[in-house]
């Protein structure tokens, strides 16, 4: 059960309520409604009957929101929509629909995209839309769908499919090490960048070649893309993801400060609520994201 019966409206009284505040009469909405003013009226009192709020004030001729009003309305425009548009969906696509997911930026881009044109071939019956999400949030609420998480399974209220570890290497500007270092520990006298959402990450990678000294500080960022853009003009070593790394590295912009590459501290995950039962479009994704996670987890 979703929620109380006594918490869920019937759409025609939500219906009335906004068409009233989007017209300000009774009459108008009536009208737009095909029902009669007195039925229009009725369904807004039992609406602030169940509610026990206040919604509406009659001005002159005229009903207007009230601030409990204004807020419930703008909720119940959007439910009435996302109602409408799964109602088209369930109609006209029952096998597939759309799928509202929250990405990581350098995962969903040098990662994903490459590999949606596939998932888009195999599944044309299924939109995937993406948006920019960096931490993990209540699914209750939101749009999404599904998520793309980095780290351990400590999302709560989820479930996972691991798709593969963060495996990092140190990559720089040609200008700043032609080459790599013939000891990757050598790495220390240079300038270190750091992300946010890694602060060991450097003093991990040195502990793996047996340095326990603490790396000497850096410039701090906060996404992959802005620290691998410093280090592209030269202004660092950074730590990036190998599947993050391998476009710079191909085109030359960045070259290996050190061949080493190490796990960094935790997994990517596709991640989506408990509470929901799965849509035919994120079985079918789940399905393609597992295909495509075999390698990475197998290597």
């Amino acid at each position: 059960m979703i929620a109380p019966r006594r918490f869920l409206p019937s759409i025609s009284a939500l219906l009335s309520f906004e068409a009233v505040v989007r017209l300000g009469t009774a009459t108008a909405a009536a009208q737009e409604l095909n029902l009669t003013q007195s039925a229009v009226s009725r369904q807004i009192k039992t609406l602030e009957e169940q509610l026990g709020v206040t919604l509406m004030i009659r001005q002159g001729r005229r009903l207007t929101p009230t601030q409990a009003g204004l807020d419930y309305v703008t909720q119940v425009r959007d439910i009435l929509n996302r109602l409408a548009q799964a109602s088209v969906s369930a109609r006209t696509n029952p096998t597939g629909g759309t799928l509202n997911l929250a990405i990581l930026p350098a995962f969903g881009m040098h990662w994903l995209a490459p590999r949606l044109r596939d998932f888009a071939r195999d599944h044309p019956e299924v939109t995937v839309n993406l948006s920019t999400r960096l931490r993990p949030f209540t699914f209750a609420g939101s749009r999404f769908d599904a998520a793309i998480h980095f780290g351990h399974e400590d999302w709560p209220g989820v479930r996972y499919l691991p798709l593969l570890p963060e495996t990092v290497v140190a990559v720089c500007a040609p200008d700043l090490l032609p080459a790599p270092l013939e000891d990757a520990r050598d790495v220390r006298h240079l300038p270190l960048l750091h992300l946010e959402t890694r602060p060991r990450g450097w003093a991990r990678w040195l502990s793996s070649l047996g340095v326990t000294d603490e790396p000497p500080g850096g410039m701090m960022f906060d996404q992959f893309s802005t620290m691998a853009q410093a280090a592209i003009h030269g202004l660092g070593v950074a730590l990036l993801p190998t599947f993050f790394a391998r476009p710079y590295l191909r085109d030359g912009q960045l070259v290996l400060a050190a061949s080493p590459t190490t796990q960094s501290i935790g997994n990517y995950y596709l991640v989506w609520p408990d509470d929901r039962d799965e849509t035919a479009a994120l079985a079918s994704f789940r399905g393609w994201l597992a295909q495509q996670a075999e390698p990475a987890t197998a290597g």
